[in-house]
C-alpha cells in the first residue's frame, strides 16, 4: 500500500517523499483514513510502529482552510509524558509541514526550562505538544486558550498514567472544549487506558498492532557471554572493528550512563550520557546532536528511553540488563523502526544468565550467544 492511496494531499505527499519515506507502516495504515473521517482512534501500538506519523500526517491536512486566526487559541493539543518525547514529536509535525499550501506553526512545552519564552511562542499556534504540568501552568498565566481547540491527542497514554499524571490530565480534560477529535495511543490496553477510553472517546475506531509485527522480523539480535571488566574493552571493539556511527547504550544507572560515556571517550570514540541528572539544555543538544548523526554514542538510562525516539537507528547495545523483560523489549525497540531493520546486542555477565533466559522467555524469541572468551579484542 502507498501513502497516496490513504487520501493524503499532494503536498504532504510531497513532504512525506522528502523525508524519504517509502511506505507506511501498519498502524498509518489503519490509522491515516480513519483520521481524516474526523472519527475517534483508540491506537495501541508499541514504539517504533510510526504512530507518530499515524496521527501527524492526517491532523496537519485537517488544518487546511481550518487554521485558527485568534491569537493564543490552537488547533491542536498533544500530551506527552515526557520533555523529550515533546521536542520529538514536534519535530515531526515541523518535518511533514514544509510544503504546506498555508501558514502552519507547531511548538514543544515542557517543564525544565524558562516558562517566559514558551508563552511568548505561543503567538499564532496550531499545534501544541506539551507535558500536563507545564501546559496547566501556561493556562494559569492566559497564555494559551481552547475554545477553538477541534483535536486532542493523547500519546503514550499508558506511560502518563504510570508516571502519576491523571489528576493533571483530569484538570486539562475539563478546560477543553466538548466537541472535538480525540485520538489515543497507546503501548497497552492497561485497565487506566480503558477508564479514559470510556469517557474520552465517541464511538472510537479500535487500530490494534502486535509488538512482535514491529520488532521480531526487523530487529536482528545477538548476545555476548562476557565479564563485567571486559564489558568497556568489548563496547569499543564493536564499534570501531565494525566502524559503527550511530550507537544506542543502555545501562541500569546515571553512575554507570556517565562512566562508560567516560571511558568511550577517553578512547578515542565520541559519546555522551544522557539521563536525568545532566540539565534539560545537555539533554536536548546530546540528543540533538545524536539524532542528526553528529554524535557517535549516546549512553542512557531507561527513564530517558521513551523520549529517545529515532526511525532509523542502526544499532542498540544493552550494556546491562533492565530489570523487567518489559524494559527489555522496550529498549530494543528503539531499532528495526519504520520498516528498517537494526541490531540489537546484549552483554550478558554469569550473573544474568538466569535473567536473561526469562527475558527471551517473556518475548517468545531466543537470542543466539557468543562467548567473547573466544575473541580477541
Amino acid at each position: 500500500m502507498s501513502f497516496k492511496s490513504l487520501g493524503l494531499a499532494p503536498y504532504i505527499l510531497k513532504s512525506i517523499a522528502n523525508q524519504d519515506y517509502k511506505q507506511p507502516t501498519v498502524i498509518q495504515e489503519k490509522a491515516i483514513p480513519v483520521i481524516l473521517q474526523g472519527k475517534d482512534v483508540l491506537g495501541i501500538a508499541p514504539t517504533g510502529s510510526g504512530k507518530t506519523a499515524a496521527y501527524a500526517l492526517p491532523i496537519i491536512q485537517s488544518l487546511d482552510g481550518h487554521t485558527t486566526t485568534k491569537n493564543r487559541h490552537i488547533n491542536v493539543l498533544v500530551l506527552v509524558p515526557t520533555r523529550e518525547l515533546a521536542i520529538q514529536v514536534e519535530e515531526v509535525f515541523r518535518s511533514f509541514s514544509q510544503e504546506l499550501p498555508f501558514r502552519f506553526k507547531s511548538m514543544a512545552v515542557h517543564g525544565g526550562v524558562s516558562i517566559n519564552p514558551q508563552m511568548m511562542g505561543m503567538q499564532h499556534l496550531n499545534v501544541l505538544v506539551a507535558t500536563p504540568g507545564r501546559l496547566l501552568e501556561l493556562k494559569e498565566s492566559n497564555a494559551v486558550h481552547f475554545s477553538q481547540l477541534s483535536t486532542l491527542v493523547l500519546d503514550e497514554a499508558d506511560k502518563m498514567l504510570n508516571l502519576g499524571f491523571k489528576k493533571e490530565m483530569d484538570q486539562i480534560f475539563a478546560l477543553l472544549p466538548s466537541k472535538r477529535q480525540n485520538l489515543l495511543f497507546s503501548a497497552t490496553l492497561s485497565p487506566e487506558v480503558d477508564a479514559i477510553k470510556g469517557f474520552l472517546l465517541q464511538n472510537p475506531v479500535v487500530v490494534k498492532v502486535e509488538a512482535e509485527r514491529v520488532m521480531v522480523e526487523l530487529i536482528n539480535q545477538l548476545g555476548y557471554f562476557v565479564t563485567a571488566e571486559k564489558k568497556g574493552p568489548l563496547l569499543r571493539h564493536l564499534i570501531k572493528t565494525n566502524d559503527w556511527k550511530q550507537v544506542l547504550v543502555f545501562t541500569s544507572s546515571v553512575y554507570q550512563a556517565d562512566l562508560v560515556a567516560d571511558k568511550l571517550r577517553n578512547n578515542g570514540i565520541d559519546a555522551q550520557a544522557i539521563h536525568s541528572k545532566r540539565s534539560q539544555g545537555s539533554r536536548t543538544d546530546s540528543l540533538t546532536k545524536f539524532v542528526n548523526g553528529k554524535l557517535r554514542v549516546l549512553v542512557s538510562t531507561d527513564l530517558l528511553s521513551r523520549g529517545i525516539d529515532i526511525a532509523f537507528l542502526p544499532h542498540v547495545i544493552n550494556y546491562e540488563l533492565p530489570r523487567s523483560p518489559k524494559d527489555f523489549i522496550h529498549r530494543i525497540g528503539r531499532t528495526g523502526r519504520a520498516e528498517n531493520p537494526g541490531d540489537a546486542i546484549t552483554f550478558v555477565t554469569e550473573e544474568d544468565k538466569h535473567h536473561f533466559k526469562v527475558i527471551q522467555k517473556k518475548m517468545k524469541r531466543a537470542v543466539d550467544m557468543i562467548d567473547s572468551e573466544n575473541l580477541e579484542f
